[in-house]
């Protein structure tokens, strides 16, 4: 009796444990064409497309976040929801609502989420909802397109508070974190992007006297790859 039992509930355990596995619907959900969306004042709007890479229809929700440095509505998109078809593709508007002009360049962060519909007669269907969640850059009207922002920031090093401002109006994304040389000594900045008149610092966990040069991962705005840079470093500036 004991061995029909266990049999029967080894049993049950493959049967949900296959029902589970029938009823998940994977993908690989909804795929932006480009890593960033930069939306230029002059033209007032910008656009981008996003795929639904899976095999079935799933609603596209598309939503702008505020980052907590700047919470000012500066952007609306367009559609908010929208159903797409497996292999389809969604265009997705931004249009600038800023009541007035750009003096720097803006971060907003957008983000497009796929929710998978259940087919008619499917029966039960877990829905997988992936999510993807871009920089949204808002570039005044009259600025120069500048390709290489980073190179304007501005490192100091005193004592063991290592701090980098950026004195120019573009928003400066970069990995967080950074090393210190000679010495190869690596600290994290508080995040990711440094914006327009801002100051980041950190406290370094050793000293570095001597360190000469800073190393870097820049992100840049236009969504191309880029090398590592090394900026001077100001050492035990007063």
């Amino acid at each position: 009796m004991i061995i029909v039992s266990k049999a029967k509930a080894l049993l049950s355990l493959f049967v949900c444990f296959n029902f589970l596995l029938c009823s998940v619907a994977v993908g690989d959900g909804m795929q932006p064409e480009t890593t960033v969306v930069v939306l230029n004042e002059a033209d007032g709007e910008a656009s981008i497309n996003v795929t639904n890479t899976d095999a079935r229809p799933a609603l596209l929700h598309s939503t702008i976040e505020d980052i907590p440095e700047d919470l000012e509505p500066l952007v609306v998109l367009t559609p908010p929801v929208a159903r797409v078809d497996g292999g389809e593709r969604q265009m997705v508007r931004f249009l600038i609502t800023a009541k007035e002009p750009l003096k720097t360049q803006r971060l907003k962060r957008v983000s497009f989420e796929g929710i998978p519909q259940a087919q008619p007669g499917s029966g039960a269907t877990i829905g997988i909802s992936l999510r993807q969640n871009l920089p949204l850059i808002l570039h005044p009207k009259g600025l120069p397109r500048h390709e290489a922002p980073w190179e304007l920031l501005a490192w100091q090093l005193r004592n063991k508070t290592l701090s980098v401002r950026n004195d120019s109006p573009y928003v400066v994304r970069l990995a967080a974190e950074v090393r210190l040389n000679p010495q190869k000594i690596s600290t994290s900045l508080p995040r990711t992007y440094i914006l327009p008149g801002e100051v980041l610092s950190v406290e370094l966990k050793t000293a570095a006297p001597g360190a000469t040069s800073v190393t870097l991962e820049p992100a840049t705005v236009y969504g191309f790859s880029v090398d590592s840079y090394e900026a001077l470093l100001v050492a035990n500036a007063p």
